[in-house]
């Protein structure tokens, strides 16, 4: 019986990647992406690449819960087990933006619709299946405050504190959740990529094509960004290990203020509580 998997993102740089190297091991893809023509241009490629035709695309906009919603209706509907659930997807908005649900652009595309994602998937996952969580070295100067949820920061719009916190969260997330969910043999972990030539980094700004000349050939291909991902969703190794966070493929040494952070529960708590009539 074929095994699946849950990739968002999944027409996107790194996603493409992740998703080409899940149905090279034979699971059942469902991609979730933003356009239903470039999710199927992708499944095309993915499939002519791997030989897998068991690929779906699963059109979403993560910055819609209702949306989210409808995509796990849509996978539950063909599917009753779920063994790999890959969170990849992630913007940085250049300007304030509040979704139709009430809250900051980005804090729902990279948080909060991962995390409802997970919790409506959760019931059809069981002993050794694996959630990665990617996540990004700016969760460092992270700060989750009062206005996290509907402005993304307590102040004005800036997207690089946004974008830090908004990964912060899901790291918070991947420790909670890893805890909540050890005994049923469920393994959470997160994926930094590193600095990854995406079209995220871009800021829309007069200095962008400087910005490529100079940095992009320094910085990690999206094959390169996604092999962490890769290597915690398929290696055997890392299915005994949860809760932790990984970077080139190895567990990365996180200090104990973030590996015990006291806003952890507290975020958790607040979450179900703005995703409430989601949930």
């Amino acid at each position: 019986m074929s095994k699946t998997a849950i990739i968002t993102g999944a027409d996107g740089g790194m996603g493409t990647e992740i998703t080409k190297a899940v149905a090279k091991a034979g699971y059942t893809v469902y991609m979730i992406c933003y356009t239903s023509e470039k999710g199927e241009n992708k499944k095309e490629q993915i499939i002519q690449e791997t030989g897998n035709s068991n690929i779906h695309v699963v059109k979403t906009d993560l910055s819609s819960m209702p949306s989210v919603i409808n995509a796990t209706k849509i996978i539950m509907s063909h599917t009753n087990s779920i063994e790999l659930l890959m969170n990849n997807a992630g913007t940085m908005c250049t300007h304030f933006m509040q979704t139709s649900d009430g809250f900051e652009r980005t804090v729902a595309v990279n948080y909060l619709s991962h995390f409802l994602l997970t919790l409506k998937l959760l019931p059809l996952m069981h002993k050794g299946s694996r959630i990665v969580n990617m996540i990004s070295c700016t969760y460092k100067i992270g700060k989750i405050d009062t206005c996290f949820f509907t402005n993304g920061r307590n102040g004005s719009f800036w997207r690089i504190p946004i974008y830090s916190n908004s990964k912060l969260a899901l790291w918070l997330f991947t420790r909670e959740l890893s805890l909540r969910t050890r005994n049923d043999g469920i393994i959470v972990n997160a994926a930094d990529p590193g600095i990854v030539s995406t079209d995220i980094i871009r800021m829309q700004m007069w200095f962008d094509p400087i910005t490529d000349i100079i940095f992009r050939p320094c910085i990690r291909t999206p094959k390169q960004g996604a092999q962490t991902a890769i290597h915690l969703l398929l290696d055997k190794e890392t299915g005994n290990t949860t809760g932790c966070m990984f970077a080139s493929c190895k567990m990365k040494n996180v200090k104990t203020r973030f590996m015990y952070h006291p806003q952890a529960m507290e975020l958790w708590n607040n979450t179900i509580t703005v995703l409430n009539k989601f949930i």
